[in-house]
């Protein structure tokens, strides 16, 4: 699930057996989101069902930018309320990518 991507509690309780959330600090994950949408505008990179970013997209009301900044702290309440619920599959929150990249390293290889 992304942070973009809603879906219910129920949805999760019935087809998840593990979640892994992405709780870095709102700086790090807004730079991360400015940084790909500059990069995207500049190099009109296709992302999703052929469309591009453009300036009028990044500076709308609809814009993924404004997006962040009023839906960040609503599903970094999710995510935490979720791992404390001891009625769901097992919820794994990272707050670093190289805590993330740990964890990744620390699982049997196949």
């Amino acid at each position: 699930m992304g942070g973009k991507v809603s879906c219910t509690l129920g949805e999760v309780k019935n087809r998840a057996d593990l979640v892994i959330g992405l709780d870095y600090p709102r700086w790090r994950s807004f730079w991360q989101l400015l940084r790909r949408t500059a990069r995207r505008l500049v190099t009109r990179e296709v992302i999703c069902n052929g469309n591009r970013e453009s300036l009028g997209s990044v500076l709308s009301h609809d814009s993924i930018l404004i997006w962040h900044v009023a839906a960040f702290g609503r599903a970094r309440r999710r995510m935490r309320a979720w791992r404390d619920d001891p009625s769901m599959p097992q919820v794994l929150l990272f707050d670093s990518p190289s805590a993330l990249d740990d964890w990744l390293a620390a699982l049997p290889h196949r």
